[in-house]
């Protein structure tokens, strides 16, 4: 956020912080939806740079479309496990799993 806009939200009684402040979540809580965020991200780019739909890859890894879409959008219910082996099933490498932990 910009400085200037959260000084004019803070001067009109406005509190500014962050998902982790906002939702009480520890650091370790913190650091596994960011995991999973960008686990979710790459999930996305990697299936649109093979041109697939969300159908395309549910097929591929068996699942379904709405399953796809909420691999994508990061929903709490999606495991870390669906989300690697999506990623592999689209012919991602180690290295490009480290890429996007670490994104």
């Amino acid at each position: 956020m910009h400085k200037t806009k959260r000084t004019a939200l803070e001067k009109k009684g406005w509190k500014v912080g962050n998902a982790e402040e906002f939702l009480d979540l520890t650091p370790e809580e913190a650091r596994y939806v960011e995991l999973k965020v960008h686990l979710s991200e790459s999930l996305r780019s990697r299936r649109e740079r093979h041109g697939l739909t969300q159908t395309d890859l549910a097929k591929m890894i068996r699942s379904s479309q709405s399953r796809v879409a909420k691999m994508e959008t990061g929903d709490p219910s999606v495991s870390l496990d669906l989300l690697v082996r999506s990623l592999l099933a689209l012919g991602a490498s180690k290295k490009d799993l480290a890429k996007a932990i670490a994104a």
